[in-house]
């Protein structure tokens, strides 16, 4: 890669999806749902990044997706918000990163599971980065909260985490939690899994 279209983004990662907890696709590549799908909603606020000399830090962004089977059977459905916040160039920027069109993983691979994608589509993100307690929104459409797994012997908080030593597709580590909520209404992409899998990781991405 050539250091024209150079980028990397360091982010806060809030990840829910509609397995169990532990997430079959981390580790066998499919789904543990009922029927076989894969239902999830990402929130971003990054902490650094940059495509070439556009810096891309602070911006927030989510990402929600609809795959019937495991992701790389690919037919899916996916929509990227990106907060108001964000200058048309900087838009421009991510969406052309989460596209994949610049290349870099996991962004490039994910990209090409996809038959319909909406977007970039402005708004106002709320987003809370605390490791136990993430959480986004965006007003009357997606809404995630994430709660720590709690023992049901002791009713005690626990701490769960999900380690890739070698490096992860997303991230590397990962504290598992609790979906409390985790819904969104939009278009052709609506779902509600509260009381599923979710994670809270630091992702360093690049090309």
């Amino acid at each position: 890669m050539s250091n024209e279209n150079n980028w990397a983004l360091s982010m806060h990662q809030i990840e829910c999806c509609n397995c169990s907890h532990g997430c079959g696709c981390q580790f066998g590549g499919f789904p543990d749902t009922e029927d076989g799908s894969c239902e999830a909603l990402l929130g971003f606020s990054i902490i650094k990044g940059h495509l070439d000399e556009l810096d891309l830090s602070g911006l927030k962004m989510v990402f929600a997706a609809m795959w019937p089977k495991a992701i790389h059977e690919g037919n899916g459905k996916g929509a990227l918000f990106i907060d108001r916040t964000a200058t048309a160039e900087q838009v421009t920027a991510l969406a052309t990163i989460m596209s994949g069109q610049v290349g870099g993983m996991p962004v490039e691979a994910i990209a090409a599971t996809f038959t319909e994608f909406d977007g970039p589509i402005l708004t106002d993100i709320e987003m809370n980065t605390d490791e136990k307690r993430a959480s986004f929104s965006i007003k009357g459409i997606a809404e995630v909260q994430q709660m720590p797994l709690i023992n049901p012997v002791t009713g005690e908080e626990q701490e769960v985490h999900i380690t890739f030593p070698n490096g992860g597709f997303m991230w590397d580590d990962g504290n598992i939690g609790n979906s409390s909520l985790m819904s969104i209404i939009h278009g052709n992409i609506n779902f509600n899994h509260a009381g599923k899998f979710s994670a809270k990781a630091i992702a360093n991405w690049s090309n």
